[in-house]
């Protein structure tokens, strides 16, 4: 049974209190989510840390596919490919459009555009796959 945006909201804050991302959207077949930027997040250059934008788009990646299938916790990343194409900008959030290209019952596999809030440049893009454990398991 699919999971509201509400319950995975609650759901991630509860195991992952460490995270800075926060639900937007989920339901569809995909997810939106944004990663709060602040002198942490930035890497010598003053832009966003890769870690940070990898991080994104993977909690998009787990959003769009709890969305989905419920909150199943032991969804797990099994890889994790990305591509950085332009510099974010240190002051805006970065926000992560996650659409699931494959749902199946052991698989899921999605991309993200990731993006500085107030721009319609992709700052990077991911294709992640995660394996989605058996019913009752």
């Amino acid at each position: 049974m699919p999971a509201t945006k509400e319950e995975i909201a609650a759901f991630i804050a509860r195991e992952f209190p460490q995270t800075k991302v926060a639900v937007l959207e989920a339901g569809d077949r995909g997810a939106t989510v944004a990663h709060e930027i602040g002198a942490a997040e930035l890497r010598p250059g003053n832009t966003v840390s890769g870690p940070v934008l990898m991080a994104t788009a993977d909690v998009a990646l787990y959003v769009a596919i709890l969305g989905e299938i419920g909150i199943v916790p032991l969804t797990v990343t099994t890889s994790l490919n990305i591509n950085f194409l332009r510099k974010p900008a240190a002051s805006a959030r970065i926000l992560g459009v996650c659409k699931l290209i494959k749902l199946g019952r052991t698989l899921a596999v999605g991309e993200v555009s990731l993006y500085s809030e107030g721009s319609s440049d992709i700052v990077a893009h991911a294709v992640g796959t995660y394996a989605i454990p058996a019913r009752g398991a």
